[in-house]
């Protein structure tokens, strides 16, 4: 492989990606492919602790800020990690990328879409993903998969995350080439054979 390519998973909080892209890894490792398995925010070093700062910080963050960090984070991410890899060949598994802040600080904060999506391709550049999943599940299922125990953006309301989910849906709407969406109602081991099938059409 000459050149390797970046997939990215997205969807509400709860809606199984991470173990999907957990289960992806390890098939496509089993199949003898080189993957790397990153996350937005903090992949590592500088991203960790901009990670803390958006999850965790208990004062009051405003939108814009909220979204110049996940910015920043993503500009450090693609840089000194994503771009490498895919370089070297590497299939890059990302949960959450630049579709994620336009759902989130976009749809469900309601900043200007146009925007954010201008931001985004500042910070990411000339690296885009050959495909991106999202999992799509109602807004009741996806509270109850979180549980009690909340980070700061999980912590958002209902309302927030009603609009999130619509946010993902039209973005998959506008970019069907690009984004696919799974419902991730479905058994686990349902979502994975749909999710290996998708892949096997990119990277076959």
């Amino acid at each position: 492989m000459s050149k390797g390519f970046f997939i990215t998973f997205e969807g509400a909080d709860g809606c199984g990606k991470t173990t999907q892209i957990n289960l992806l890894d390890k098939y496509l490792r089993d199949k003898g492919y080189k993957t790397l398995l990153t996350r937005e925010p903090g992949a590592k070093g500088l991203g960790v602790k901009l990670r803390e700062i958006l999850l965790n910080y208990d004062g009051e963050v405003s939108p814009t800020c909220e979204s110049f960090l996940f910015l920043a984070d993503r500009a450090q991410h693609v840089d000194c990690i994503i771009k490498p890899a895919i370089e070297q060949g590497i299939i890059v598994l990302c949960d959450r990328h630049t579709d994620s802040t336009v759902a989130y600080q976009g749809y469900g904060r309601g900043l200007d879409i146009e925007q954010i999506k201008k931001l985004n391709n500042i910070a990411v550049g000339d690296i885009k993903p050959d495909l991106t999943i999202i999992f799509d599940v109602d807004i009741e299922t996806s509270m109850t998969r979180v549980g009690k125990e909340k980070d700061r953006m999980e912590s958002s309301g209902i309302d927030f995350f009603k609009r999130v989910r619509n946010g993902f849906l039209e973005i998959a709407k506008q970019e069907p080439e690009r984004v696919k969406v799974i419902n991730s109602a479905q058994s686990i081991e349902k979502i994975h054979e749909q999710v290996t099938e998708l892949i096997e059409n990119v990277i076959g």
